[in-house]
């Protein structure tokens, strides 16, 4: 039996890895978990799952919680009390999670770089990690491969794209690949006129056609900037050069990535766009189980299409280039600055068009330093965020000031 912990286990794909394992309880147990704020999906899970240590955003929630599983204590009939586990809090309960003793893998599902420290701590500490958080290996990929490498631990990638190379990877040597071919959906824009992106809603931006997925990541699908972050993961994930990875929009989603050898042999990855399947593959490595229910339709397979995207529709796939090639801290730059940028778009403070705008100027601004520790790359990460957020105030001053000038021209 595997002990998990879960970091993130309110969000999609720490529900979605909750479901996997309730499939199979002779098969896993969840030791701890790491949540934000949505405490009421987290009392079900502690619940469900009797987990040995939890923990909240903050201090303010982590009495909250105690409140509440006192309250649920009290009103379950005796046969079904539980204990209330230990409560954390912070990125120091954070650690407690990812390096809990009794864990032997870690779930790492938290959205942004707050669960880099966390991951890098699991991994130090021995703990086999299914990775989902990309920003872990965005912004700090040379050196978490580095700390995977001394511990000897697997990294196992959660995302449907890198999961299907993984896969497929296993059926050579590296050094017979000659490319990865990651496969994108093309988002909502894929066929939209280039004039009618730039000014495009954040209703529309998070209308994916294939995915239902967080919002940040929808807008990132519709940017095709997590196509450019899976570049670089993709490079200190599988130790391939950045000319070896090629991107492909395959509008169906049904192959989620490919393998091209040196003897001109692809290897595809087919499967239903439901992420249980991935998470499955990376809880259950090096073996395989049957799935519950989760299959492809071959009735619904009809055609597959595939087509270059155009930089000049997703200049954000070029930036991640861009970054990756620049190296030092430009990647970390990279996805902070989307972050903000896209935050900033989804509150109506900056245009569609605007997000890619934003994160390039941060790009140019970015001292070019090595990230040699995690407080370096956690630097970088704040300093970026300045620097979009002063790129976002002062564009929004240009669009202000824009009608005042065209008045007082009339």
């Amino acid at each position: 039996m595997k002990n998990i912990a879960i970091i993130g286990s309110t969000g999609s794909i720490g529900r979605q890895t909750l479901a996997v394992i309730e499939a199979s309880p002779e098969r896993f147990r969840v030791v701890a978990l790491a949540a934000g704020g949505n405490l009421e999906e987290l009392v079900g899970q502690i619940a469900r799952h009797r987990p040995q240590i939890v923990s909240v955003a903050d201090e303010v929630r982590a009495a909250e919680l105690r409140d509440r599983l006192g309250s649920r204590v009290q009103e379950l009939g005796d046969e079904l009390r539980f204990a209330i586990p230990e409560i954390a809090w912070g990125s120091a309960g954070l650690l407690s999670v990812a390096t809990h003793p009794a864990a032997t893998m870690v779930v790492s599902a938290a959205v942004g770089v707050v669960g880099l420290e966390a991951t890098y701590a699991a991994i130090r500490a021995g703990k086999h990690v299914a990775l989902s958080n990309k920003e872990v290996l965005v912004a700090a990929g040379e050196l978490v491969m580095a700390a995977v490498a001394a511990s000897g631990v697997a990294l196992l990638p959660v995302d449907s794209e890198h999961n299907a190379i993984h896969q497929c990877m296993r059926a050579g040597r590296r050094e017979e690949v000659r490319r990865l071919i990651l496969t994108a959906s093309g988002g909502p824009f894929r066929r939209s006129r280039i004039a009618e992106v730039a000014s495009a809603t954040p209703e529309q931006a998070l209308a994916h056609p294939n995915w239902k997925m967080g919002q940040r990541i929808t807008i990132d699908s519709a940017t095709m900037m997590n196509k450019g972050f899976e570049v670089i993961e993709a490079r200190w994930l599988f130790g391939v050069r950045p000319d070896q990875i090629e991107v492909v929009i395959h509008p169906q989603s049904t192959i989620h990535s490919m393998v091209e050898y040196v003897d001109g042999s692809i290897l595809a990855q087919l499967g239903p766009t439901d992420m249980r399947m991935p998470i499955q593959y990376a809880l259950t490595y090096p073996e395989r189980e049957a799935s519950k229910g989760v299959q492809l339709d071959w009735s619904g397979l009809r055609r597959l299409d595939f087509e270059k995207p155009s930089m000049r529709r997703f200049p954000c796939l070029r930036l991640a280039r861009q970054a990756l090639e620049q190296g030092a801290a430009h990647p970390c730059a990279l996805n902070a600055a989307d972050e903000v940028a896209v935050a900033a778009f989804l509150e109506r403070r900056l245009p569609f068009g605007g997000i890619a705008e934003v994160i390039e100027s941060v790009l140019e601004r970015m001292p070019s330093v090595q990230l040699r520790t995690v407080d370096d790359v956690l630097t970088a990460d704040l300093e970026a965020r300045r620097l979009a957020s002063e790129e976002i105030t002062r564009t929004a001053g240009k669009r202000m000031a824009a009608p005042s000038m065209q008045a007082a021209n009339t």
